[in-house]
């Protein structure tokens, strides 16, 4: 039994080198994940997918984070809506859809596994990393989307994985910086964050991804990832789940920085993991790391070959239920594509307080954040120059100002210059707000200003604008956006438990 089998690697960029190919062909890992650094032209990333299976062999799964909103690796194809963006429409059928587009722009390149969707429950307006990522703050809507989400998928050639479970989202800790840990009881988690799972594992959706969080009602010691009473006990035995249960990246510091030099990747397998992603963004040698630890294990008896050849046996089944063969996402069909996601986009606009309707002739004044933070699972952004020249197409005479977090100068001219233009004070910012737009939004509030809010929805709810929230600032997301002002369409309903008296919704 190969034990490299169970580990899912990452790769340095677009292309497969000779060297590197003799290092996947010489450990024989069980397959890779792609990030936006591997993901280029659909030919080049095509024949890259093609290298890898000839290095590792045809039964290779090939994985990528592809959830939709933010989250997206691939490009350039139709952009899959944002999760809570689904949770505004409240429509099964288009959730179901909507992962069936998502696996057709990766099956196209031969990627038969996406690491999505998220059936975290939005439970905490502070989390930092989860929010529009989730379809609700409703247990029993999220598990209605997500399992809609994930079947769509798995219809269509791509083995979906849902996460992160038992949920992470009433957590105000990035995981990706540190060990976030969840205090609820098992009581509370049974009629919260395991209502979309327990729904995933009766649906047979193909596999589950843990989350590095501790829970010390279920594992005092141990995160999810690495704890036996969570993967093995309940997952597998109260729950009777035998679909492939991976790890999130084991280089994320709520693992990295407790259990180095690969000891998670032991430890997860021996816990009930089957397959061990693990991303050394660059660094191959990680990868020797982690299989030489898992040997170890295996040598020592702490990890038993019964265990190993269980997970050997889930992988295999997965890559023959979906074998990744390559099928092209034609040009018509991405039209139609297109075409829904623009018309999702418009009907999941939600309104906020009283929105003035805008005529296209108008002078119209855009205030936006220069370059907006990323990070975390984030990769790209929207900057002020590209969404106000987006914004332009169907306000010819807008006005913007880009700002930064300690030059708000451009902002206050170009206000004082048109004292009765209609103002717009964009958000297409996931991290917290700055000190700069709470200013902006206090020198709007008396104009008549209005909050566009492009990322994270929480912000509608903090600052004192009336809004319009798309839950995300894809093209697609910001023209439905400019159609709410020009018609006063804005048809969404915001899929959040309302705040509790004194709760602040930063994160």
């Amino acid at each position: 039994m190969n034990a490299a089998r169970t580990l899912i690697i990452d790769l340095p960029g677009p292309d497969l080198t000779p060297e590197q190919g003799r290092f996947l062909a010489r450990h024989g890992f069980g397959g890779a994940c792609l990030f936006a650094r591997n993901i280029t032209t659909p030919e080049r990333t095509a024949r890259l997918v093609q290298d890898i299976r000839d290095a590792l062999g045809h039964d290779a799964l090939i994985a990528t984070d592809q959830e939709g909103g933010a989250v997206l690796r691939r490009l350039d194809v139709p952009h899959v809506p944002p999760p809570m963006a689904l949770g505004a429409l409240r429509d099964p059928g288009a959730a179901r859809e909507a992962g069936a587009a998502a696996a057709r722009g990766l099956l196209d390149l031969g990627i038969n596994w996406n690491y999505a969707p998220s059936l975290d429950v939005h439970a905490n307006p502070q989390n930092p990393v989860i929010g529009e990522r989730a379809f609700a703050s409703d247990p029993a809507l999220v598990a209605e989307l997500g399992v809609a989400w994930a079947q769509g998928s798995e219809a269509a050639g791509v083995m979906s994985a849902v996460k992160h479970f038992p949920g992470h989202g009433d957590t105000h800790v990035d995981s990706h910086l540190d060990l976030p840990t969840v205090t609820r009881s098992r009581a509370e988690l049974s009629a919260g964050e395991w209502v979309p799972f327990r729904a995933a594992v009766r649906a047979g959706v193909g596999s589950v991804m843990t989350a590095h969080i501790l829970y010390p009602a279920l594992d005092a010691e141990r995160p999810a990832t690495l704890s036996r009473p969570v993967l093995t006990d309940l997952l597998r035995g109260e729950w009777g789940y035998d679909g492939v249960v991976v790890t999130d990246a084991m280089d994320m510091r709520a693992i990295a920085d407790r259990y180095p030099d690969g000891q998670g990747a032991a430890l997860t397998l021996m816990a009930g993991a089957d397959a061990v992603l693990n991303c050394g963004h660059g660094d191959l040698h990680t990868h020797e790391v982690h299989l030489r630890a898992i040997e170890r294990a295996l040598h020592r008896g702490a990890l038993t070959e019964e265990r190993l050849h269980e997970a050997l046996r889930r992988l295999a089944q997965a890559q023959q239920r979906f074998p990744g063969r390559p099928r092209p996402y034609g040009a018509a069909q991405q039209a139609r594509d297109n075409a829904q996601m623009s018309a999702w986009a418009r009907a999941a606009v939600t309104r906020l307080g009283r929105v003035p309707r805008l005529s296209a002739d108008m002078d119209v004044l855009l205030l936006a954040p220069e370059q907006p933070a990323v990070g975390g699972p984030y990769g790209d952004r929207l900057c002020a120059d590209a969404l106000a020249a987006a914004l332009r197409i169907h306000f010819p005479r807008l006005r913007h100002a880009p700002y930064t977090d300690t030059d708000l100068g451009a902002a206050r001219t170009l206000l004082n210059a048109h004292p009765h233009a209609p103002s717009l004070l964009a958000t297409p910012t996931r991290w917290a707000l700055s000190a700069a737009q709470h200013e902006l939004a206090r020198l709007l509030a008396p104009r008549g200003g209005v909050h566009l809010a492009l990322w994270n929805p929480e912000y509608a709810r903090l600052l004192p604008l009336p809004a319009l929230i798309t839950y995300g600032y894809r093209p697609a997301q910001v023209n439905a956006a400019a159609h709410a002002l020009l018609t006063g369409e804005a048809p969404g309903v915001l899929p959040l438990a309302p705040l509790e008296a004194g709760a602040n919704p930063v994160p």
